[in-house]
């Protein structure tokens, strides 16, 4: 997969996230959404089966990381 596809899939995933946050799924479930859709949206952008679970496990966890780092920061400004 090119550089280009993981930045975009990263970044969809984190407005994805926030969207299904919003939409009322409980936040415990968010990184278990986040992988299931880091996958699918590897699959969608044409990888291999095997790559595209592989890859998109990686970039929902790089998601959930994303997520739940800038959520810690804002707190810690707030403060």
């Amino acid at each position: 997969m090119e550089i280009q596809n993981i930045l975009i899939i990263s970044a969809l995933l984190v407005g994805l996230l926030e969207v299904v946050k919003r939409v009322g799924l409980p936040i415990k479930y968010i990184p278990a959404a986040s992988l299931a859709l880091g996958v699918g949206l590897c699959f969608i952008f044409g990888c291999v089966w095997n790559i595209a679970i592989i890859q998109g496990l990686i970039l929902g966890l790089t998601a959930v990381g994303l997520y739940s780092g800038t959520k810690s920061t804002i707190k810690s400004i707030k403060k």
